[in-house]
């Protein structure tokens, strides 16, 4: 029976090799460069690794508009959430070690863990906090930590947690979330006696050679040869800073590049072997399957294909190949790694620019090739819906300003910006103050400090909040409630475009003024 389930697989093999049309490099190399001009990217870094070894290791475009530096094939990137695989890969060492199992409580490791609701509190494990299932919604939390530096430490994360109200009952839904994996950080750093950032560093990305890595920005030891994120604006593009602070690093901190990453993907299709002869293991084969069992179904799938979350890695099913991916995104920063495990394929993309659409042009095309897919124009079918989502984006935030310049030509609202003014209170974000600087009506947060704008009167007691640093994309409604005096009691926001990052979660917002009862 071994011999033809051998057989079989071996036939398989052939038939995929058959159809296949593999992309050489010269023709990954023009894929690029076209993606590079379609998608208005300045750098990109593409390595693929095909049966343990790497076919293809590149950099093309510059780091920075700024410089015009090449990238090459160890510029350093922020791989951003693609540093969650780590983290759940960090746990599984420790469950290798029996310090925990993946159904630990998380109450047990972490005592003043508290989420909104008690019994939640009591059951959530360790495994939860990797699965996107909390019951919260789609990035809750996450202004907490983005989009910059926010003061908001550790500490105080953890205790506003149970100020996030759940959309959903508790393992039910799929919602992605980047706080969870904060947490997961947290309990690496507590079983291991180590700083996570240590940990990941000197039991991951050391063992594996991988030189130039770290787990952070700030741990960089050469930052001579690190991109600049860039995001589009008004047709042109604006270099941008770093997205968040040394807080999250276990959800996106990592900066690496394609030579290095690839080392990690290799040993990921070796199920967590590495070495000259593969003689030497990071975590264990039932840790390596556990990775990749799905954990959370994803909606959208069918009788023919999945769609799911494991620990650490979306896992989905394409052209009857088991395939286990992730993405990452910081502002101007996006990237993604592919593995398709049977076939001993891994896929690389990293690029300067957060256009998801570019990384998934130049993946696929290169994808396809393997797959035997033929007669797909990737790049087009990519920029064809970016082009369309972009022109319903800008319809709805064109109108929205268009309001605005024919009330204030008509001239016929007054209102008194003094009504609205004071200190807003949110229980997890903290404090907002509305304001008069330089005779504008203005909007500054205390722990955000990009989140500063110019505030403009929209409707009834609605305004709009025009942030400083247009680089963010993510201009928002301001809705006001009154008191019985007409004066502002309470605010909620709500961001204007459909494509605004949903890490900028206005929408969970509830603040009240300070000194109001």
């Amino acid at each position: 029976m071994k011999r033809i389930s051998q057989l079989f697989c071996a036939l398989i093999a052939l038939s995929i090799n058959a159809n296949a049309q593999i992309l050489t490099s010269k023709q990954i190399d023009s894929v690029v460069e076209k993606t590079l001009t379609t998608f208005n990217v300045p750098g990109i870094a593409v390595s693929v690794i095909k049966d343990g070894k790497i076919v293809h290791l590149k950099g093309y475009g510059v780091r920075s508009i700024k410089t015009n530096q090449q990238v090459d094939e160890n510029t350093l990137f922020g791989v951003a959430s693609n540093t969650k695989a780590f983290t759940a890969a960090a746990l599984g060492m420790l469950v290798d070690e029996k310090k925990i199992t993946w159904d630990t409580k998380v109450t047990d490791v972490i005592p003043e863990f508290k989420m909104y609701d008690a019994w939640v509190t009591s059951e959530f494990t360790i495994r939860d906090l990797l699965t996107h299932r909390s019951g919260l919604g789609l990035g809750a939390g996450d202004l907490m930590i983005w989009p910059d530096s926010s003061t908001v430490t550790k500490k105080q994360l953890i205790h506003n947690l149970r100020y996030l109200k759940p959309v959903s009952s508790f393992r039910t839904k799929y919602d992605y979330d980047n706080l969870m994996y904060i947490l997961a950080g947290d309990v690496v750093a507590r079983v291991s006696g180590s700083t996570y950032e240590d940990f990941i560093e000197t039991r991951i990305i050391k063992p594996l050679g991988m030189t130039k890595t770290a787990a952070s920005w700030y741990r960089l030891k050469d930052r001579s040869n690190v991109i600049d994120g860039h995001a589009p604006y008004q047709g042109k593009l604006l270099p941008v800073g770093l997205s968040f602070g040394e807080v999250a690093n276990a959800a996106g901190g990592i900066y690496s590049s394609v030579t290095d990453m690839s080392k990690w993907v290799m040993a990921m299709i070796n199920g967590g072997k590495y070495g000259q002869n593969l003689d030497k293991k990071l975590f264990s084969d039932a840790v390596a399957k556990e990775l990749w069992t799905p954990q959370t179904i994803i909606a959208g799938g069918n009788s023919a294909s999945f769609s799911s979350y494991g620990l650490g890695w979306f896992l989905s099913n394409v052209n009857g190949n088991f395939q286990a991916t992730h993405t990452g995104g910081l502002s101007g920063i996006v990237t993604q790694v592919t593995i398709i495990p049977a076939m001993k394929l891994g896929i690389i993309v990293l690029t300067n620019q957060q256009s998801g659409a570019a990384f998934n042009a130049v993946t696929n095309s290169i994808k396809d090739g393997y797959l035997g897919i033929k007669g797909q124009n990737r790049i087009k079918t990519y920029n064809d819906n970016r082009l369309r989502n972009e022109k319903e984006a800008d319809d709805i935030v064109t109108k929205v300003w268009a309001d605005i310049k024919a009330q204030q030509q008509a001239n016929t609202t007054k209102i008194d910006p003094k009504n609205y003014y004071g200190t807003f209170h949110d229980a997890w974000f903290g404090d907002v103050t509305i304001s008069e600087v330089n005779g504008k009506m203005h909007f500054e947060a205390k722990n955000s400090p990009k989140l500063r704008g110019d505030m403009t009167f929209y409707k009834g007691n609605t305004f709009i909040v025009k942030w400083y640093d247009r680089s963010l994309d993510a201009d928002a409604f301001v809705n006001f409630t009154l008191d019985k005096n007409a004066t502002a009691d309470g605010l909620k926001m709500e961001a204007i475009s459909p494509l605004t990052d949903f890490s900028f979660d206005f929408q969970d917002l509830d603040f009240k003024k300070m000194g109001n009862n």
